[in-house]
Protein backbone atom coordinates (compact mmCIF):
# COMPACT_ATOMS: atom_id res chain seq x y z
CA UNK A 1 0.00 0.00 0.00
CA UNK A 2 2.67 2.15 0.70
CA UNK A 3 4.18 2.06 -2.31
CA UNK A 4 1.38 2.97 -4.49
CA UNK A 5 0.62 6.06 -2.06
CA UNK A 6 4.43 7.06 -3.24
CA UNK A 7 3.49 6.93 -6.74
CA UNK A 8 0.22 9.07 -6.36
CA UNK A 9 2.14 11.49 -4.48
CA UNK A 10 4.82 11.84 -7.28
CA UNK A 11 2.11 12.04 -9.97
CA UNK A 12 0.47 14.67 -8.17
CA UNK A 13 3.83 16.04 -7.53
CA UNK A 14 4.48 15.91 -11.09
CA UNK A 15 1.10 17.31 -12.37
CA UNK A 16 1.70 20.37 -9.82
CA UNK A 17 4.59 21.36 -11.21
CA UNK A 18 3.49 20.85 -14.91
CA UNK A 19 0.50 22.89 -14.13
CA UNK A 20 2.74 25.61 -12.60
CA UNK A 21 5.03 25.79 -15.28
CA UNK A 22 2.09 26.05 -17.93
CA UNK A 23 0.23 28.87 -15.35
CA UNK A 24 3.82 30.79 -15.70
CA UNK A 25 4.10 30.45 -19.74
CA UNK A 26 1.00 31.83 -20.19
CA UNK A 27 1.54 34.93 -18.21
CA UNK A 28 4.51 35.38 -20.69
CA UNK A 29 4.25 38.88 -22.96
CA UNK A 30 2.89 37.83 -26.10
CA UNK A 31 6.17 39.58 -27.30
CA UNK A 32 8.20 37.77 -25.56
CA UNK A 33 11.58 37.61 -27.68
CA UNK A 34 13.30 34.73 -26.04
CA UNK A 35 16.23 36.73 -25.13
CA UNK A 36 15.05 38.42 -21.84
CA UNK A 37 14.62 36.90 -18.47
CA UNK A 38 10.52 36.63 -18.07
CA UNK A 39 11.07 38.05 -14.20
CA UNK A 40 13.72 40.19 -14.70
CA UNK A 41 13.40 41.42 -17.49
CA UNK A 42 17.17 42.08 -18.59
CA UNK A 43 19.02 40.29 -21.25
CA UNK A 44 19.83 36.25 -20.74
CA UNK A 45 23.46 36.17 -21.19
CA UNK A 46 24.04 34.80 -24.36
CA UNK A 47 26.22 32.22 -22.91
CA UNK A 48 23.39 30.63 -20.79
CA UNK A 49 21.13 30.75 -24.26
CA UNK A 50 23.76 28.66 -25.70
CA UNK A 51 23.93 26.24 -23.15
CA UNK A 52 20.16 26.20 -22.39
CA UNK A 53 18.28 27.63 -25.64
CA UNK A 54 14.83 28.01 -24.95
CA UNK A 55 15.77 29.54 -21.25
CA UNK A 56 13.36 32.08 -20.45
CA UNK A 57 15.03 32.98 -16.68
CA UNK A 58 18.35 34.47 -15.96
CA UNK A 59 20.86 32.10 -14.09
CA UNK A 60 19.65 33.94 -10.40
CA UNK A 61 16.04 34.01 -11.53
CA UNK A 62 16.00 30.69 -12.35
CA UNK A 63 17.80 29.38 -8.93
CA UNK A 64 15.27 31.26 -7.12
CA UNK A 65 12.60 29.92 -8.79
CA UNK A 66 13.92 25.98 -8.80
CA UNK A 67 14.21 26.54 -4.98
CA UNK A 68 10.92 27.93 -4.39
CA UNK A 69 9.25 25.07 -5.99
CA UNK A 70 11.37 23.21 -3.42
CA UNK A 71 9.60 24.02 -0.63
Amino acid sequence: MGDEMDRVQTLNEDFQAFALDLNQRSREPANYTGTDCVDYGEEIPKARRAVNPGCRRCIGCQALHENWRAL
